[in-house]
């Protein structure tokens, strides 16, 4: 199961500890096994870092199976970005549907909340998906159940889809390079 979450819920999640300092650059993939109402399940967690390009993006939206999607209560602008890149998912994972998680990360700066909470919450309406506040510093709200709860989606969206396993990406690359050669052979 491939998801992909930000830098500081990451590190939240699998350490319950938050990091001050980190290469906002570096991108890192994870693994993390856990039992998910009684049944062991391993993530395969992309942390993208944000800094990648639109081709990079776009093949890890591709792979992806869950997206949280997390903006700044503080910051307006990170807010009105979710759209958008819902848009963009939504042609690249196209006739899919996609599944993902909406969340408003710093409720710690509650004082400085440029983002109401029912505006995430109407948001999350729009988009058919989990709405969750949090904090990746202080660790309030429940950051493991947003994990969890993209592991179960991913996983309902499996079952109603009839599928078990993601072909893997050395099948994908054969076939593509077969659809050209014969492209290029006729």
């Amino acid at each position: 199961m491939l998801l992909f979450f930000p830098t500081a819920l990451v590190v939240r999640f699998l350490t319950k500890r938050f990091i001050w300092e980190y290469d906002p650059t570096l991108e890192s993939t994870y693994r993390h096994q856990a039992t998910i109402d009684d049944e062991v399940v391993t993530m395969e967690i992309l942390d993208t870092a944000g800094q990648e390009d639109t081709i990079q993006r776009e093949g890890h939206m591709r792979w992806g199976e869950g997206f949280v999607l997390v903006y700044d209560i503080t910051d307006r602008g990170s807010f009105e970005e979710v759209l958008p890149l819902k848009n963009i998912l939504d042609e690249i994972k196209k006739p899919k549907n996609v599944t993902l998680i909406l969340v408003g990360n710093k409720a710690d700066l509650d004082h400085s909340r440029q983002v109401s909470t029912e505006e995430g919450e109407k948001l999350a309406t729009e988009l058919a998906c989990a709405f969750y506040e949090c904090s990746a510093c202080t660790g309030e709200g429940n950051i493991t159940e947003i994990f969890y709860e993209l592991c179960r989606e991913v996983r309902r969206r499996r079952m109603v889809q009839g599928k078990t396993r993601r072909r893997s990406s050395t099948t994908h690359v054969k076939q593509a390079i077969n659809k050209m050669l014969t492209k290029i052979s006729s």
